[in-house]
């Protein structure tokens, strides 16, 4: 499926591979409980997650696994976040996407911004059939997003995780190319 040497551009960012050099940055990120809130794991608690984190993904990347993007501003070369297809599975063409930004990088446009983005990459580029979403119900800033990029809420799973002793369900949405292409058409 992905190629290590994928970046995509939009106007306010850069979306490239995860590099060593971003460990810092990541963890920064992730060890934010507000950016961990909605999470399916807790805030991470070391850098050197952030470390493992970004080697796992890049061998997940070279085997063809998933694909995942540093969310970079342009303007600042800041990392801001990141992004992903992952649980491809190339039968179906089908795939999720996944997305987490800084804390002080929200309601700004930039998960709207590069999911778009990676969207386009994924059913132009890698000719998904389908990308689904999985998001705590409670999470209504991701829910609007999503359903702002054209997914539609298909399913709820109950107490599907247990997070640091917490319950949640899982609010399940999906995009189809057609419906993503039909969007794309009346812009």
């Amino acid at each position: 499926m992905p190629d290590l040497s994928v970046t995509l551009t939009t106007p306010r960012l850069v979306l490239r591979p995860l590099q060593a050099a971003d460990a810092a940055a990541l963890f920064a990120i992730f060890s934010d409980p507000q950016v961990m809130q909605y999470w399916n794991t807790p805030p991470w608690d070391a850098e050197a997650v952030a470390q493992d984190y970004i080697r796992a993904e890049q061998q997940a990347m070279c085997e063809g696994q998933r694909l995942t993007l540093a969310i970079v501003d342009r303007q600042s070369a800041e990392l801001i976040g990141k992004c992903l297809l992952f649980n491809y599975q190339p039968q179906s063409r089908r795939a999720e996407i996944g997305f987490g930004i800084a804390s002080c990088a929200w309601g700004k446009g930039y998960v709207q911004e590069a999911a778009s983005e990676l969207l386009c990459h994924g059913f132009e580029t890698l000719r998904l059939n389908r990308v689904e979403a999985e998001i705590d119900p409670t999470n209504t800033a991701s829910g609007r997003a999503l359903e702002r990029l054209g997914f539609s809420q298909e399913g709820l799973l109950r107490q599907r995780w247990i997070i640091d002793g917490q319950v949640s369900d899982s609010a399940l949405y999906g995009l189809l190319s057609e419906d993503w292409r039909s969007r794309q058409n009346h812009r």
